[in-house]
C-alpha cells in the first residue's frame, strides 16, 4: 500500500524499535563519580528536558567513574550545591565504574580529561568513535581547584555541543 508515493509498513507493524535506533545513550566519565561526570549528566538532562518537543526522551544519560574509591558514595555536596545554584537538581546518584558492558550499550562515552582517558584505555578497548573527551581541553576539575562554577561553565559548554549535535 501506498500513500503520496511513499511505500506503508504492513498492518501490525511493530515501529518499537525505530523509536529505539533514534534514542541517543550517552555516558560522562570523571575520575570518581561524584563531582563532574555526575554534574554532566545533570546539566544535559536538564537541557534535554527543557528543549521541548520530546527531546529528553529521545537520549539516555548516565553517568561513571574511572577509579573505584568513590563507588557507592553521592555526588559531592559542593557539586550538588552548584547544580541547585543554577536550578538543576541531581536524584539518588551513587558514584559507579565503568564497564566494558557501557562500552557496548552507549553510543557515546565522554570523559572529562587527559587522566580519564589514560585510564580508559586500561579498562575498555580503544573504540574513537564512542569514546571522546568532552572539551578540546580537560574540564577544570573542582576536586582539586574548589571552582564548581568554572566546572559548571566548561560543562555548559560540553552539554550544549551534544545539544546541538543530537537535540
Amino acid at each position: 500500500m501506498t500513500t503520496g508515493g511513499k511505500a506503508l509498513p504492513p498492518a501490525g507493524y511493530d515501529h518499537s524499535h525505530e523509536k529505539e535506533e533514534t534514542m541517543v545513550k550517552i555516558l560522562f566519565i570523571c575520575h570518581g563519580n561524584i563531582c563532574r561526570s555526575p554534574m554532566a549528566e545533570y546539566i544535559l538532562k536538564d537541557m534535554a528536558a527543557g528543549a521541548g518537543a520530546g527531546a529528553a526522551e529521545r537520549f539516555e544519560i548516565d553517568s561513571a567513574a574511572v577509579s573505584r574509591e568513590e563507588i557507592g558514595n553521592p555526588v559531592y555536596p559542593a557539586a550538588r550545591r552548584e547544580l541547585e545554584r543554577h536550578g538543576v537538581f541531581c536524584g539518588d546518584h551513587t558514584a559507579r565504574q565503568v564497564t566494558a558492558a557501557d562500552l557496548r550499550y552507549f553510543d557515546r562515552l565522554y570523559y572529562m580529561d587527559r587522566s580519564n582517558a589514560r585510564l580508559l584505555k586500561r579498562l575498555l578497548p580503544d573504540d574513537p568513535e564512542k569514546i571522546r573527551p568532552l572539551l578540546d581541553r580537560d574540564v577544570a576539575d573542582p576536586w582539586y581547584t574548589g571552582d564548581f562554577g568554572k566546572t559548571w561553565d566548561d560543562l555548559v559548554e560540553g552539554c550544549t555541543r551534544i545539544m546541538e549535535e543530537f537535540g
